[in-house]
């Protein structure tokens, strides 16, 4: 189901290790999975969830997946910055706007 598929979802495995430790995070949006980067961005707000935000997170993860890049568009004032930066803090990347 797409609904499910779109939604950011994290994964813990146990049994997987890496330099980090025992224990692996695996965050998948759509079809394409990411390590978490435990980067420590402090306890920030999170933004609201719309539409609009959810198309942007999948339309800039999946151009992650390919190895390219994204530059949303638009309007001063829409929330274009604040988008890259959230979706920055959900995969654990220093995000630099």
């Amino acid at each position: 189901d797409f609904e499910w598929l779109k939604q950011i979802r994290f994964y813990w495995y146990g049994n997987q290790a890496d330099r980090h430790g025992a224990g692996s995070c695996v965050i998948s949006i759509c079809d394409v999975d990411y390590k978490y980067n435990m980067e420590y961005l402090g306890c920030k707000e999170r933004l609201v969830i719309t539409p609009l935000t959810d198309r942007c997170f999948i339309t800039l993860s999946q151009a992650m997946g390919m190895c390219l890049g994204g530059a949303p568009a638009g309007p001063a004032g829409t929330g274009k910055t604040e988008t890259v930066k959230d979706l920055g803090r959900a995969l654990g990347v220093f995000v630099v706007v």
